[in-house]
């Protein structure tokens, strides 16, 4: 391989796998070389042998972030597609209820919108369980963003398509079953893997209300041991833990329906 190549993309042309493995090696190298100079700097001396101490908590709090996000994953795309199709609806009600829910939640912050459901909604209704009230918090707020997800690729469908369905006989069930959906599936499935890496940092905000996930027992061993810097290192280590191979897999699926279309 020519030196050129090694960090230089062919035009028109995939860049080779070494030549990206490299380069990504070689970035991840210089932020640690210079978080490193930081860290000499202001003279921070790391001990983490916390984490064999408090490995116990630690877990918990991991498989509590999982069981939050994954049943928030299937409420919110539960939620998403009923508002994707609430925003096509002829019902002018209906189309301006999803309308209105999904500007709200995009056009505000998640923070505001844990202590409005929780303190308020939640008092209101009696939603006392501090993991159910997390998890339907997630779901509204990410449902709204799935619900953009899902109407951007129904939109991006050719109304075309339906047209020759109906031609050579098809029913509008059997027009969604074998053309519809299937686009429709290979044209969110990328976005949705993203939106649920979302989801798993968008829970750390759930500690803001004690629901005791990963954030929320980080933030208490870094109060038992004194140990800030440490603590939240670890902690960003394991959402990456979490996030990147989703990230890595969302990419992968887009590069795949890309090459196939």
């Amino acid at each position: 391989m020519r030196l050129q190549n090694l960090f230089i993309a062919p035009k028109q042309k995939q860049a080779k796998m070494a030549a990206v493995v490299f380069n990504f090696l070689l970035a991840c190298a210089l932020v640690v070389v210079i978080f490193w100079l930081s860290l000499g700097k202001v003279g921070v001396k790391f001990d983490f042998a916390f984490i064999g101490q408090m490995q116990g908590r630690i877990l918990n709090g991991f498989w509590m972030t999982v069981k939050l996000s994954l049943v928030s994953l299937i409420l919110s795309l539960i939620l998403g597609i009923l508002c994707a199709v609430g925003q096509g609806s002829r019902v002018l009600f209906l189309r301006s209820l999803c309308s209105l829910y999904v500007q709200f939640i995009r056009g505000t912050p998640l923070i505001m919108q844990i202590y409005l459901f929780y303190y308020i909604l939640g008092t209101a209704w009696h939603i006392d369980g501090r993991f159910w009230a997390g998890v339907l918090i997630l779901s509204v707020f990410e449902g709204a963003y799935i619900a953009e997800i899902i109407r951007g690729s129904l939109l991006s469908l050719s109304s075309s398509q339906k047209e020759a369905a109906k031609a050579v006989g098809f029913t509008s069930a059997q027009s969604v079953r074998y053309i519809i959906l299937p686009q429709l599936i290979e044209r969110t499935l990328p976005a949705l893997a993203g939106q649920f890496a979302s989801i798993i940092k968008d829970s750390s905000l759930l500690s803001m209300i004690a629901v005791i996930e990963l954030t929320q027992t980080m933030r208490e061993i870094s109060a038992t041991y004194f140990n800030l810097f440490e603590s939240y290192i670890f902690l960003g280590f394991l959402y990456l833990c979490l996030t990147l191979p989703i990230s890595l897999l969302s990419k992968a699926m887009e590069r795949r329906f890309r090459y196939e279309d």
